[in-house]
This record gives structure tokens, sequence and C-alpha cells, in this order.
């Protein structure tokens, strides 16, 4: 196996743990929010207001941060992406370098 196809195993092996996370993420906050509806129902802890609601908001929110990470930005910031920046930052340096070795050798004429 060439250094190539290793590189995209891993990413694929790394993207496929994300997911796993996420679907596992998913399932414990759908369970949880039902367990939390129930329990704001069933047992009184003497608290007046909606605290599941709040609770279940709030874990939403994260899990809507986690799913935003996995589909939305690690895959588009990827391995290609990483090189892509790389070298247009590396061709900019270039391009400043022989600007400046232009400029020194128009200021010795």
């Amino acid at each position: 196996m060439d250094l190539e196809q290793h590189e995209q195993y891993e990413y694929a092996r790394k993207r496929i743990k994300q997911k796993k996370r996420l679907y596992y993420h998913f399932v414990l906050f759908a369970l949880s929010s039902l367990f939390l509806i129930i329990g704001y129902r069933f047992f009184d802890l003497g608290i007046t207001n909606n605290w599941s609601l709040w609770a279940i908001t709030l874990w939403a929110f994260f899990f809507i941060l986690h799913f935003i990470k996995v589909f939305i930005t690690d895959r588009f910031m990827n391995k290609n992406w990483e090189r892509d920046q790389i070298d247009r930052l590396v061709a900019l340096q270039q391009k400043k370098i022989s600007q400046l070795e232009r400029e020194m050798e128009n200021d010795s004429k």
C-alpha cells in the first residue's frame, strides 16, 4: 500500500469514526430526551418550570454543533483543503520573495 492509499484509508477511517460518534450522540440524545420528558411528567421534583425542556434544548444545541462539525466543517476542511491552502500560501510567499528580489535588482542598478 503506497502513501496516498494509506492517507485515503486513514481519512476514510477517521470520517467513519466521526459519523459513528455522531450517530451514537443522536441515539443518546433521543433516549435521554425521552427519559427527561417522562421524568418531568411523572416525577414531581418541586421545580415549577419545565426544566426538561431547557435541558433538551441545550443538548439539542450541542448536537447541532456536533452535526455541523462532522458534516460541514470537517467534510470540506480535509487533507485536500489543507494541501490547497498550504500550496496557496507557499505560492504567495514565493511571489513576494521574487518581487523583493526584483526590487533589489532594480535598486542595485
